[in-house]
């Protein structure tokens, strides 16, 4: 409007030439002819039109064309939008059925024109966010997928991909899945790449992130918590299909897709480390390229100035990555963990309890105090024990080994030890001579550990292998005492034997 009233003071006021008004005003001839034809054309004097104001004077000198088409029939435009997000569905099958049935309506081009002109007047205003250096990391995966052979078998790997939104700076890796551990493993190698940690972590709401998916209260991965403690951040998940919410890293997953993968294309990559390696090489010329004018710097350039020296510093230990998850101890005081039998501490029978389970070790929980610990076994339907964890009388029933009872004799007495031993080489199974064993540890209570040690001593010289001789020995020994007695003259006086008299008459 600022022109047609130069036009008009230009013409009117001071009576110039069209020429002239043209190269006051700034326009071409042909402009000033057009708005003079308008002017006359609404038959109100210069002064009365320079009194009105702006949209006065458009709608004086530009009324709305009376056009044909306006008797056409238009779609729902907000149920066209609606079934656009159906997969599969396009704008020219919607157009074809618009068609169908109707004789006065749209080409496909004016039916496009029609439906981008009000998507732009729908279209809610949007916020300007201002970014904050250190305040969040956005987190997702990229739609595309990276070509590797591995071990001669071609794979799709996929990227995940983090982003500052103050800086802008990104990161990428490749994994096999977007499984808990890849999802874990990856949040702690960016973190690791950028050297330290913003103040809170915004993803998608992947399971390996996010249990369940809520606005007002989510409820997040307890090892996704767990990390987050770790680096001493807050886990803010994204709305549901409101990509705004990340709207930085959904912007860097296109430039990831643009700058890094798409050149990768034709490359080939023989392991998931190479391929790691080709992207870090590609996102870091990325980050140093220059920003598009009128911004000076690039994105590695803006985080060393503004946003290293916010981030909080990485803690001295890193994260262990692990899954928690939730077992109920058995009668048999073992829970069972990716399909081998752990134990814990037998007070703990039918109670449920919380376990991390790790690469290398699994620790069990109770009431928030570790009760067990365990190398990782990868043995499934086996069964890892401590001797700790049983009840006395079954710790007792677990030292019932040939070794171990070897071991006991031998402690007690050297003609003991010998005996256990000769009895558990004497019979045709273990069990049998752990028994016999038995039989004669016992009497060592009874009778005393000295005692015992004698009657070993004769049954080892008799040659006989029974734990009933050894204790028929010892209830002869306290009626009478005679295994304390020399045995110089051979056996001695014994009142079981009859001796040379008996026999003379």
């Amino acid at each position: 409007m600022r022109r047609i009233r130069e036009v008009l003071r230009l013409k009117y006021h001071l009576g110039l030439s069209d020429v002239r008004v043209a190269l006051g005003a700034g326009v071409a001839r042909a402009t000033v002819q057009d708005y003079l034809r308008r002017i006359a054309a609404t038959g109100l004097g210069h002064e009365a039109l320079l009194a009105l104001d702006d949209r006065a004077l458009d709608e004086k000198l530009f009324p709305p064309r009376e056009l044909s088409e306006r008797a056409r029939a238009l779609p729902d435009w907000e149920a066209i939008e609606q079934q656009l997000r159906g997969r599969g569905v396009t704008l020219r099958l919607l157009w074809q059925e618009y068609q169908d049935g109707q004789t006065d309506t749209y080409q496909y081009t004016q039916f496009l024109r029609h439906f981008r002109a009000w998507q732009q007047a729908s279209r809610p205003p949007v916020m300007r966010q201002v970014r904050r250096g250190g305040a969040a990391l956005e987190v997702d995966y990229a739609g595309m997928r990276l070509p590797v052979i591995d071990m001669g078998t071609p794979r799709e790997a996929q990227i995940f991909v983090a982003c500052l939104p103050c800086s802008q700076l990104i990161y990428a890796e490749a994994s096999w899945t977007q499984g808990h551990e890849d999802w874990l493993g990856a949040h702690v190698r960016a973190l690791a790449w950028i050297g330290g940690c913003p103040e809170m972590l915004i993803p998608d709401n992947l399971k390996s992130g996010v249990t369940e998916a809520c606005y007002h209260d989510p409820v997040v991965n307890r090892s996704y918590h767990e990390l987050a403690r770790h680096y001493g951040m807050a886990v803010v998940p994204a709305r549901v299909r409101r990509p705004r919410d990340k709207s930085s890293v959904e912007s860097s997953v296109n430039q990831v897709e643009r700058w890094v993968l798409a050149p990768l294309r034709n490359r080939q990559l023989f392991s998931l480390d190479e391929a790691n390696a080709a992207i870090l090489e590609r996102v870091e010329a990325f980050n140093n390229r220059p920003f598009s004018p009128p911004r000076t710097g690039s994105r590695r350039s803006l985080f060393e100035t503004i946003e290293r020296a916010t981030l909080k510093p990485l803690p001295a230990a890193p994260f262990v990555i692990g899954q928690w998850l939730a077992a109920r101890v058995n009668i048999d005081y073992h829970i069972a963990v990716d399909q081998h039998y752990y134990s814990v501490p037998y007070r703990l029978l039918q109670s449920k309890v919380d376990v991390f389970l790790s690469a290398s070790a699994i620790s069990v929980f109770s009431k928030g105090e570790r009760v067990a610990s365990h190398a990782r076994s990868f043995r499934p339907a086996e069964h890892t024990t401590l001797p700790e964890h049983m009840p006395p009388a079954h710790q007792a029933m677990a030292r019932r080994t040939p070794a171990h009872l070897r071991a006991e004799a031998a402690g007690l007495g050297v003609a003991i030890g010998c005996y256990v031993d000769r009895l558990i080489d004497a019979r045709e199974h273990p069990e049998q001579g752990i028994r016999s064993c038995l039989g004669v540890l016992r009497l060592a209570k009874t009778y005393g550990v000295a005692r015992l040690e004698l009657a070993c001593e004769r049954a080892l010289a008799a040659g006989a292998l029974s734990s009933r001789y050894v204790e028929q020995l010892l209830r002869a020994d306290r009626r009478q005492n005679f295994l304390g007695a020399a045995a110089d003259d051979g056996l001695g006086e014994h009142v079981n034997v009859r001796g040379a008299k008996y026999y003379i008459n």
